[in-house]
Parts: structure tokens; C-alpha cells; sequence
């Protein structure tokens, strides 16, 4: 591999493009025009337009993206997370131009982006799933006795989604069949898509996700689990690890469920298997494997030491797996996702000018970003701007440097998410890790909002 095309823009593109410099692979990063001045266009080795502002006609534009690669003499192209990192089609079309896809095969991406297809695949390997239904499940009436097996409430998911779209929550039997018809709808415009599939709903709930890597000859390994429980409507507001809920022989048993899948797929490169955990009982389920790197994967790196882009690269070049898992005395690590976004105005987007960026710095400190004071926050895409993660010896040390981390973070021009973590990270539940994936909008913002007033 002597060239890329690094087909995403802002933090992991430029996070691509240096994992390419640490290797001596030369990059190729491409842009839209709203993006010209971004740090990964002028870090690359070279630099293509790709397009205007919308994503379908520039990072999402398949027959540009190959067109380029092609034409700088690309080898392989690299596609980060969100926009074409998990689409099938994407990575057949890059074997097809003998371009190496640096990721899952094409067919383990549909297999595993399949959520019941995924879940009968968990089951093949001995990893535990929610009770629910064995497939997709097409018309609400069909399905009396299940319901009658599981109870209520039910969790109605779409199929070929993620991120809390096409998901509702059934808490009896009458207002099931118009949930079912809400959550079809929406996994169809959301997805194209409006297979859905049912699962008993556990309210008590926490985020428990394993990172692994796979050489697609069936040997796996992982760099431990990541706790991402802090989460609003489904998306993640911050990461941490280990997860400060788990024992010792249960975070064994998570981990080896983790790999028990990767291997029986034969999984080649980053992914990340997906858990729910009842604190209540004390038991967890599989709900999906997403295969891409995560935004969260510094946290991991902050334990291990280890580059995880890096490795994605040499998996891709056919090296064998060089990352395990994190060190007894690896510490805590914890990752704060700072968006351009109002949340006392119900995260509503911030776009706009920089006009003071000051990011914090000292030891277990690091912040990776793409924006500096100057920089314009466009409109058009994902909101996040960087990530503050710390690492501390035990959870409370991490916590103290995130406490003063998030207190010298200075950012002026837009809204920002700073404001939230801080406040997270001085509540006492946070701190005794008293928390469940609705945490955040059922007890915590309240509060937050209400002291504001």
C-alpha cells in the first residue's frame, strides 16, 4: 500500500491522514468546497475537490470518490466512520476498480448492517440476544404469541438502522400495532428500508460496546470494553473505560462473547460489538456489531498505547494483528464529545465562525480536532468538532482531570457541549456511576435546564 484516499472529511480524516504519515503511505484527501481550507486538505500529501457542499454530491458521491482514487494512482481508500464507512455497495465497487477497501468485506458489512441478520448470527455463535423476535417481522398482527412471550414494554427497531432511528418503545398491547407503523415508516425514509424487528424493552439499562480486530482468516483479539451509557436519544455524549460497572468475570465474559462473533464471521479489520446490560440482573445481550472504527476509539488508545487507525492500515496490507488487550494498570480514560451545538436550546446546531479556540493541555490530556480559532463550522454536516479525552490511574484521578480539562477549555463564537460535561462531570450520580442510558433526558438536563431559568 503506497497511496490512499481518505474519503471523509474533518477530526478522522485528519486523524487518517497522519496514521498515513506515521506509516510513509502518501494520502490523498478530498474536500468540498465548503471545506477547502480544512487541516486535512493541506496535511495531505495531495488534495482533490470533490464536489459542492451537499454530501450526496461530494463525500457520498461513489463515482467521484473512485474517479479520484483512481486517477491519483490510489491503491486503497480509507473511509473513516459515518458517510460511506459501512456501505456494502461502496467497498464491492472499490474491489471492483482493484482498490483496497480498508475495512470489513463487503459482505460482512451486510451481514452485520442486517440487525436481524445480525442477531441470528449471534445466536449461531453462542453470544446471548434480548429475547425477541427471530427476524424481521412485516405485519403487527402476526405476532400475538410473541408478544404474549415477552411482555411488555417491546422495543421496536429497524432493521438496517442505528442511532435511534425507526426505534420506538411499546408499553402495551394498544398502542403497539401504531408504534409498529411509526417505527416502519421512519426506517424506511431513514434507511429505505422499513423492516423492523421486536425486542424485549430493559429499562435499566447500560452501554457496554468491545472493541475488536479481525484478520479475516478468523483470529480476533480486542483492546478491552468502553462504557458509553451517557447517551441522548440514542447518540453517545461521552465514552469511558474500562466500564466502572463491571466485574472482573464479567467483563471476561463480555469480551470473549465479542470474539467469539468476530472470529465466526471471520472479521478483518476495526469493529466494535455492541451490549446492553441490565444492572438489575446483571445480565447482557448482543444488539449489533458496528463495522468501522468508532469516534470513541481514542479512549482504547489511551489504555493501550496502541495506534488503532494505524493497525486498520496494516490489516489492510495483509500484516497480522499487532494490538491486544489494555495492561492490568492500563488506568481510566474518558472521552467528551464537543459539539457545535446549544444544548440548553435542545442541541440545536451552532454553526458559525471560531472566534476563540483553547484547548486544554497538560499530561493525560489530549484533544483530537480539526478547527482552531478562525475556523468556520459549516452547516452542512455532523456537528462534532473535536474530543477531549483524559486519562487518569483510577476513575476519580481521570475524573479530576476532566474536571479541569473541561474548566480551561475556552471556545467563543459558537454554542458548544462544554458547558454540558462540565456539569456531568460534577454530578454526584456520574461520579458513582448511578447512571442508564436515559439518564441524561430523564434526570440530568431537567435539572440542568431548571437551574437556568
Amino acid at each position: 500500500m503506497k497511496k490512499v484516499l481518505i474519503a471523509n472529511r474533518g477530526e478522522i480524516a485528519l486523524r487518517a491522514v497522519r496514521a498515513c504519515n506515521a506509516l510513509g503511505i502518501r494520502s490523498v484527501a478530498v474536500f468540498a468546497a465548503p471545506d477547502a481550507a480544512s487541516p486535512h486538505v493541506w496535511a495531505a500529501s495531495e488534495a482533490v475537490c470533490i464536489g459542492p457542499a451537499p454530501s450526496s454530491q461530494s463525500y457520498l458521491n461513489v463515482d467521484a470518490l473512485l474517479h479520484v482514487a483512481c486517477a491519483t494512482g490510489c491503491d486503497a481508500i480509507y473511509p473513516g466512520y459515518g458517510f460511506l464507512a459501512e456501505n456494502a455497495d461502496f467497498a464491492e465497487r472499490c474491489a471492483a476498480e482493484g482498490l483496497i477497501f480498508i475495512g470489513p468485506e463487503a459482505q460482512t458489512i451486510r451481514l452485520m448492517g442486517d440487525k436481524a441478520a445480525a442477531r441470528a448470527t449471534a445466536i449461531k455463535f453462542g453470544v446471548p440476544v434480548v429475547r425477541g423476535s427471530d427476524g424481521v417481522v412485516d405485519d403487527p398482527t402476526q405476532v400475538e404469541h410473541l408478544l404474549d412471550d415477552m411482555g411488555f414494554p417491546v422495543l421496536i427497531k429497524a432493521s438496517a438502522g442505528g442511532g435511534g432511528r425507526g426505534m420506538r418503545i411499546a408499553r402495551s398491547r394498544s398502542e403497539f400495532a401504531a408504534l409498529f407503523s411509526q417505527a416502519s415508516r421512519e426506517a424506511q425514509q431513514a434507511f429505505g428500508d422499513a423492516s423492523v424487528y421486536l425486542e424485549r424493552f430493559i429499562s435499566n439499562v447500560r452501554h457496554i460496546e468491545v472493541q475488536v480486530f479481525g484478520d479475516g482468516k478468523g483470529q480476533a483479539v480486542h483492546v478491552g470494553e468502553r462504557d458509553c451509557t451517557v447517551q441522548r436519544r440514542h447518540q453517545k455524549l461521552l465514552e469511558e473505560a474500562p466500564s466502572p460497572i463491571l466485574t472482573a468475570t464479567e467483563r471476561a465474559h463480555i469480551q470473549d462473547s465479542a470474539l467469539r462473533l468476530a472470529a465466526g464471521v471471520n472479521y478483518r479489520g476495526a469493529g466494535t460489538v455492541e451490549f446492553i446490560f441490565d444492572a438489575d440482573t446483571r445480565e447482557y445481550f448482543f444488539i449489533e456489531m458496528n463495522t468501522r472504527i468508532q469516534v470513541e476509539h481514542p479512549v482504547s488508545e489511551m489504555l493501550t498505547g496502541a495506534d488503532l487507525v494505524a493497525e486498520q492500515f496494516r490489516i489492510a496490507c495483509g500484516e497480522a494483528l499487532s494490538v491486544g488487550p489494555p495492561p492490568a494498570d492500563c488506568g481510566h480514560a474518558i472521552e467528551f464529545r464537543i459539539n457545535a451545538e446549544s444544548f440548553r436550546h435542545d442541541f440545536r446546531p451552532s454553526p458559525g465562525r471560531i472566534t476563540t479556540w483553547e484547548p486544554p493541555r497538560g499530561p493525560g490530556i489530549r484533544v483530537d480536532g480539526f478547527v482552531a480559532t478562525g475556523s468556520t463550522v459549516q452547516p452542512y454536516y455532523d456537528s462534532m468538532l473535536a474530543k477531549l479525552i483524559v486519562h487518569g490511574t483510577d476513575r476519580a484521578h481521570a475524573l479530576s482531570r476532566a474536571r479541569a480539562a473541561l474548566a480551561a477549555f475556552k471556545v467563543e463564537g459558537i454554542d458548544t457541549t462544554i458547558d454540558l460535561h462540565r456539569a456531568l462531570v460534577h454530578d454526584p450520580d456520574f461520579a458513582a456511576s448511578r447512571i442508564h442510558t436515559k439518564w441524561v433526558e430523564e434526570r440530568f438536563l431537567p435539572q440542568v435546564f431548571e437551574g437556568e431559568k
